[in-house]
């Protein structure tokens, strides 16, 4: 156990937050308990909602530090009391980013992205504009939906634009959210007549989409694993995605799935994580295996993920290297990523099902 002056600040932002929902904790609890599993030769003081007090009296390395307020609130006023941090949260609301520069402004020591990076990702156009022209990705771009409608023609303008490039192909557009997580809010347009200003229902005044060009294929992802610089892939996943009345929901998925276009998966996630300054620790990155076998790309980038996604809690299950631990030798120098050696013994299926999220061996 690693001495006590040097204990780690940990929490999950909904669990630390007392989220009710079950459909959220669910997935929430696998994660933080998962990491803390991972953590236990280090002393943790592990920030957590009232509700958990009974939970957490297991763990004999972790001091718990129960809330009952929203964790960037308290953070705000006690960040500055910890020299090292590893947390767990999600885009919404800027809660990642906002999170992270807490942290960073109080000089804590972080085993996660940077503020930057975790800014740069969150922004689905911003990551497009970003990365290196042989990473493929969508034909991608953003709008505002104004409130007097004029998106629309500006959709149709792109979209007649993009159609002009291959006009042997019907093209299918995708919108959603510049910042969105868990594939909410996504609405698919087979033929641009379909397009009305009933999308202004769904994306409010104001927001920024983004509109893309529609891949059909599977929906794959990979875990990664980075020092700041070096990154290694520790799984290609399957994800199981349903697109449905305007709304995509993720569903779970399995690990590892194999896949004759994996190797070729995991090089572009490998370069892309690569290529974007400060991304560190447990990374995701979203792909998708193209179906149309005659075009030039087999495989396309979609978005990265900044910080510990799902796949985390299937990986606990099958891998040979404690991920948590690796992540915390890796930032503060002990090992390099060539010291790693990954193998997966099995194959685990994560899925939620109602309230609760799943996990089996298979």
């Amino acid at each position: 156990m690693i001495n006590e002056n040097d204990s780690i600040l940990v929490f999950e932002y909904f669990t630390a937050s007392g989220e009710k929902d079950r459909c959220i904790i669910s997935e929430a609890e696998e994660l933080i308990f998962a990491l803390l599993d991972d953590l236990k030769e280090y002393n943790v003081d592990l920030v957590i909602n009232k509700s958990y007090e009974d939970v957490i009296a297991q763990y004999d390395n972790v001091n718990p530090i129960l809330i009952d307020e929203n964790i960037i609130g308290w953070l705000e006023g006690n960040a500055a009391n910890f020299k090292n941090a590893i947390f767990i949260a999600a885009e919404n609301n800027n809660n990642l980013y906002n999170i992270t520069k807490i942290l960073e402004e109080n000089n804590v020591n972080l085993y996660t992205s940077t503020s930057e990076a975790c800014l740069k990702s969150s922004d689905k156009y911003e990551t497009y504009e970003s990365l290196p022209m042989n990473i493929p990705q969508p034909k991608s771009f953003r709008f505002k939906i104004d409130p007097k409608g004029y998106w629309k023609r500006a959709i149709e303008n792109l979209h007649e634009k993009w159609q002009a490039e291959d006009p042997l192909t019907p093209l299918k557009l995708i919108i959603k959210p510049l910042m969105g997580v868990d594939c909410e809010d996504i609405v698919i347009i087979e033929k641009i007549e379909d397009l009305t200003l009933d999308l202004d229902k769904i994306f409010t005044p104001g927001s920024r989409v983004l509109v893309q060009e529609y891949i059909e294929g599977t929906d794959i992802s990979v875990s990664m694993i980075s020092d700041g610089e070096n990154a290694m892939p520790l799984s290609l996943n399957e994800q199981y995605v349903e697109l449905k009345d305007d709304k995509g929901r993720y569903l779970g998925g399995k690990l590892p799935f194999e896949n004759k276009y994996g190797d070729e998966a995991l090089e572009i996630a490998k370069k892309a994580v690569e290529s974007m300054e400060g991304l560190k620790g447990f990374v995701g990155v979203d792909l998708i295996i193209n179906a149309d076998e005659k075009d030039i790309y087999s495989v396309y980038l979609l978005e990265i993920n900044s910080r510990f996604t799902t796949p985390y809690v299937g990986l606990k299950q099958i891998s040979n290297i404690n991920i948590g631990d690796s992540i915390i030798k890796l930032i503060d120098g002990k090992i390099s990523i060539d010291d790693l050696e990954i193998s997966l013994d099995g194959t685990v299926e994560f899925r939620k099902s109602g309230d609760s999220l799943e996990i089996r061996r298979i």
